[in-house]
This record gives structure tokens, sequence and C-alpha cells, in this order.
């Protein structure tokens, strides 16, 4: 009789010593059930995801943003719900120190031309999630567009749940690392994070990455934004700003 290359089995026990053998029966059944989660796990993400959202939005303490949602997201709303918007409704207005205003509908960004980034998203709260694919129009593709004035010096964002705001310099807006996104790991934005189009500055803190982006307005000045207004430091570079030194997003 042959015995294990390792004499000593699992535990410490003689390796000629056999458990009981599995039937295949049962090890066919392990790999149905198995195959079941994966296909399920999807759906069952997507319904947490959803259940914590509507959640959050209806919370007045706070503690549901503690929560990890899909990928390690946290939900944050500032106001205590927010309007849905689709393709019939959302609209993206561009205007202040510019020459053309314009007003832009989903279909409308999506034929334009789409930058994918790839980068770690970290809030200033201590979370981060690893390697987020963000897609959607660079931000400085509309600047053009519309025709900035030689006064203007900073963009103030504004978004439809009528309350949270940001601003950057203008030159922190034409960066290419700036995005009007139109997608988050690769699926359209759904509206818990933001959707259906919501403002993504890879090298900053996530605060200034503002949900449910309604407006975009060019302007003489920087507009300190919500959290700014809340104690929150106005350029928030990763590492380097809110008194923490986390790594570059970057």
């Amino acid at each position: 009789m042959t015995k294990d290359a390792n004499p000593a089995g699992p535990a410490g026990h003689d390796g000629d010593r056999r458990g009981t053998p599995v039937g295949r029966r049962v090890v066919l059944g392990m790999l149905a059930a198995g195959a079941a989660g994966v296909a399920a796990a999807p759906y069952l993400q997507r319904a947490y995801d959803e259940t914590l959202g509507a959640a959050a939005q209806k919370d007045p303490t706070g503690l549901s943003g503690l929560l990890p949602a899909g990928g390690g997201f946290r939900y944050y709303s500032v106001t205590g719900s927010v309007p849905h918007k689709d393709e019939h409704s959302y609209r993206l207005t561009v205007d202040g120190l510019v020459r053309h205003r314009a007003s832009y509908r989903l279909a409308d960004l999506r034929a334009l031309p789409q930058t994918r980034l790839v980068r770690d998203v970290q809030c200033v709260t201590g979370w981060r999630v690893p390697r987020t694919p963000f897609e959607g129009v660079r931000l400085v593709d509309l600047l053009d567009a519309a025709g900035v004035r030689p006064e203007a010096k900073a963009v103030r964002f504004t978004c439809f749940d009528g309350a949270y705001s940001e601003s950057l310099t203008l030159e922190q807006a034409r960066r290419h690392d700036v995005l009007i996104a139109l997608r988050m790991q690769d699926r359209p934005l759904g509206h818990d994070h933001g959707g259906p189009v919501r403002l993504y500055v890879a090298p900053m803190y996530f605060y200034k990455s503002a949900k449910w982006l309604s407006g975009i307005t060019v302007t003489d000045h920087v507009q300190p934004g919500y959290w700014e207004q809340l104690g929150y430091d106005v350029d928030a570079w990763v590492g380097r700003s809110n008194g923490r030194d986390d790594v570059p997003t970057t």
C-alpha cells in the first residue's frame, strides 16, 4: 500500500487515514450551488446597493453612510431626497462667462468623444476604492466648445439635488483627468452614485466629484462649494490637503 507523500495529514493525523468519501452527487450539487451564487451575485449586490441608497437618502442620522455599498463605496446625500432624471428629463447647462451657452441632453453627451480613466477613489473620511473605471466627456472639451471668455478664472458646478455645489479653478478644470462622467465601473452611472451624470476629478478627494450634476457655470472667482463652506479644503489634492497624507490617486 502506498502512502501520501506527506506522512502527516491535516492537523497532524497519519497520512494513511482516509476521510469519508464524498459522493458524486454531493460534489455536483456543491458545484451547482457555487455557480448559482456567482450568477446571482451581481443581482443581489445591485439590490443591496439600491436598498442602501434609498435608505441613505431618508436617513437623518447619516449612519447608513457608514455601511459599505458596491465595491466599497459609501452613500452620501446632503438632502432628504434627490429627484431621478432620465433620458427625457435630464439637462446639463453650460453658462456664465462663455461665448456660447449650451444645454446638453444625455444623448448629446454620449455622442461626444469619450475618455476612460481607471484611478483609485479616495474619500476624505478615509475609505478608498482601488482602480475604479470612470468614463465620460472631458470637461475641457465642453469649456472649449462654449468659448471661455478672457476674464474667466474658475468653474462652478451645481446639482439637481438642489443643494450641492463645487468649484475648480479654470486651470484645474482644464486637466485631462477631469470628466463629466456618464459611466462608472463599466456600466451607466446609477442614481445612487450621482447619475445619470456626475463630475469626476480624479486627483482630488471624492467630495470634489459632485453627484447629480446639472450646471456648469464659468465665473471670475472660485466660489467655495458645499463642503468647503463647512471647513474642507478648496484645493483638495489627495495626500496634500485636509491634513491627510493618503497616497495620490494618479
